[in-house]
């Protein structure tokens, strides 16, 4: 299995992306998506840039599931916002291209891969260059979505499993004209 790890931003977006045979883990791919080279005004034009930036990673690897970090809400309601526009376009541009998503908080991945849901930066990118045995410390941004990859490779299938064998199903209270039902 071929997992593709999105770390949204709307400067620099991760990607990594790591196969999965049982429980050996190999790097495949990893790298940024910026907009920094369009004016911060340009927004629709920055969104374009990550959507067509994901879509680009997707035919180049051709995985079989995605995993993209949530969006947590900070101090600061407008960067909160922009982020979640930028997360957007990532998640439409994987789920156009027919991919799996799965979600993971940044507490889970840090949790996953460093066994500490507040570990910083550096030791993500630590435990990201061990467990997949590479020669140099990958950068912050690609770190990251290497971990989503990881993470969803340590715990995705066990997920999957548990969810069917409970009979679990995503509930529709929340979906526009959905109605509650549960």
């Amino acid at each position: 299995m071929r997992v593709l790890g999105i770390d949204p931003g709307l400067q620099t977006t991760g990607f990594g992306v790591v196969d999965v045979a049982g429980h050996a883990l190999t790097y495949v791919a990893s790298g940024t998506i910026t907009t920094t080279h369009l004016p911060r005004g340009e927004l629709p034009a920055r969104l374009k840039v990550l959507f067509d930036g994901i879509s680009e990673v997707v035919a180049r690897y051709q995985p079989d599931v995605s995993s993209v970090e949530i969006v947590f809400v900070n101090v600061n309601p407008q960067a909160t916002l922009l982020l979640g526009q930028a997360r957007g376009a990532c998640l439409t541009s994987l789920v156009s291209c027919n991919l799996q998503v799965a979600e993971y908080t940044a507490l889970q991945m840090k949790k996953a891969v460093a066994g500490y849901g507040k570990a910083g930066k550096a030791e993500v990118q630590q435990m990201v260059m061990r467990l997949l045995k590479l020669p140099a410390l990958p950068g912050k941004d690609a770190a990251d979505a290497l971990g989503l990859a990881i993470t969803h490779a340590h715990v995705g299938g066990a997920q999957q499993r548990l969810a069917a064998a409970a009979g679990l199903q995503r509930k529709s209270s929340g979906m526009y004209g959905g109605g509650r039902s549960y």
